[in-house]
């Protein structure tokens, strides 16, 4: 087994990114890996870009799907989760965090949490 990496663009508050978090390891707990570390970037490492600048879309999908709010304390970030595993179970942790994140399947509807997979 090889250290993979999960990487999540998220629009998100603190509130928000605790529960993405424990998305991620309630998925790889019952599952043959191990999370190795945890960040949440405001600057993509290897790049002058920061989080802001790539997922510029999850603040603007924000605001098209909740025009009367406030985005409060939510900013761009992206989470990367640094597991041991395999490639396979890395592929269906990935697929199990992207499907509790926004479960409602391929109708129009609005998630909890603006995201995009990195």
């Amino acid at each position: 087994m090889r250290t993979r990496v999960l990487k999540f663009g998220l629009y998100a508050d603190e509130q928000e990114l605790a529960w993405v978090s424990e998305l991620v390891r309630e998925a790889v707990g019952c599952r043959s890996a191990r999370i190795v570390d945890e960040a949440i970037v405001g600057t993509l490492p290897g790049s002058e870009l920061s989080a802001a600048d790539v997922y510029d879309h999850l603040a603007e999908q924000w605001a098209v799907e909740h025009p009367a709010q406030s985005s409060g304390a939510r900013e761009a970030v992206e989470l990367r989760v640094h597991l041991r595993c395999s490639l396979r179970t890395w592929r269906t942790i990935r697929k199990t965090v992207i499907k509790t994140l926004c479960p409602e399947g391929m109708a129009p509807h609005i998630c909890r949490v603006p995201w995009a997979v990195a």
